[in-house]
């Protein structure tokens, strides 16, 4: 698999087939399914990640409740697109694609209960028409976003954002692939992401592909270099911006914007309007992913410490916007104040939209 035909997630013959990343880089291996309860699994285990990614499964796997053989086509209409929704709500609360791709889907089915002999054509167009609509936000994030890197940039980034992550170009990966393409960048360096290595095992992976220099480190390791003047720019994805910029991305982009700000380093926020999320104020009312003790108490099958320690392991983390110099969105570079520039993008977003 190239990178100019990566692709993750797609749909034929009437079933879903995705990447499964937990597999990566040692194995690519695809997942072919017509259950609904398969894909939410998929989400929730991580072999389906990544904001944007996220929603556009979550789409498809409603849909696989609509077809001719699911398990829950005898479910009343009204009863079945309530427990689909909540099927995949209750994978993973923190990126709000998700919400807004189900909220979608889910409206396409009411609003349509009258042609349920239709809904599986209907809620697939929808669903393609999501997935379409998140590759070309890729494609303007990564337009947008590349002018802001300077000839010979030395870029660190955190977690995986590219094609694995959206089902597009990428949203960080994006902009810093699109630099590489235009002969602006010179060098990437990659958190490794600790716990669960997304930058170790998926970054790399996909700038290997792409023939794009870049250097793994340890997530503690980019402050240290940024002492040394080796990196001039941070770029990071998000999985939920609230209204005034405050910004939900992978554990570890906090401490990375604060290391970034004491060093006068710009750091930059790439995401799609579809992860933009007016109705939340502020960062304090993003619901914060907690995952299990075991992705910190063991390394695959190996424990690292012992029985009956305490482990806190959250998903994420919140950026506040004041240490955030932009964010690059799909219709255009959003600056401070965030309250009116956010607001600016959606509205830009909702007018083209379909």
């Amino acid at each position: 698999m190239t990178a100019s035909e990566l692709e993750v997630i797609g749909w034929s013959e009437g079933k879903l087939w995705f990447l499964d990343q937990t597999l990566l880089p040692g194995e690519e291996r695809r997942i072919e399914t017509d259950d609904p309860t398969v894909v939410a699994d998929a989400i929730r285990r991580l072999a389906i990640r990544g904001a944007p990614l996220i929603g556009i499964a979550a789409a498809f796997g409603f849909t696989l409740g609509f077809l001719a053989q699911s398990a829950f086509r005898n479910v009343p209409l009204r009863s079945r697109v309530e427990r689909l929704f909540t099927l995949f709500a209750a994978t993973r609360p923190t990126a709000v694609n998700l919400f807004k791709a189900l909220e979608r889907v889910k409206e396409c089915a009411l609003s349509h209960s009258d042609r349920e002999a239709d809904l599986e054509r209907l809620l697939l167009q929808e669903a393609q028409a999501i997935h379409e609509e998140e590759k070309t936000m890729c494609r303007e994030i990564a337009r947008n976003g590349s002018v802001l890197l300077l000839p010979g940039s030395v870029v660190v980034t955190h977690c995986n954002t590219g094609a694995l992550a959206t089902g597009g170009k990428g949203t960080a990966l994006g902009v810093i692939r699109e630099a590489w393409e235009r002969g602006a960048l010179r060098h990437v360096y990659i958190d490794e992401t600790r716990p669960l290595l997304q930058g170790a095992r998926l970054t790399t992976w996909e700038l290997q592909k792409l023939g794009i220099p870049s250097t793994l480190i340890t997530d503690s390791t980019a402050a240290f270099l940024m002492l040394q003047n080796r990196i001039n720019v941070v770029v990071v994805g998000a999985d939920r911006i609230a209204a005034n910029g405050d910004t939900a991305n992978k554990i570890g982009t906090y401490a990375l914007a604060l290391a970034a700000r004491h060093h006068g380093i710009p750091f930059y926020v790439a995401a799609p309007t579809s992860t933009l999320d007016l109705a939340t104020p502020t960062g304090k009312e993003i619901p914060i992913e907690v995952r299990g003790a075991e992705e910190l108490v063991l390394q695959g099958l190996r424990r690292v410490a012992p029985e009956h320690t305490e482990a806190y392991s959250p998903a994420f983390d919140v950026t506040p916007a004041d240490l955030i110099m932009a964010v690059i969105t799909d219709r255009g570079i959003a600056r401070p104040p965030y309250e009116q520039s956010l607001a600016a993008a959606v509205e830009a977003s909702e007018k083209v939209s379909p």
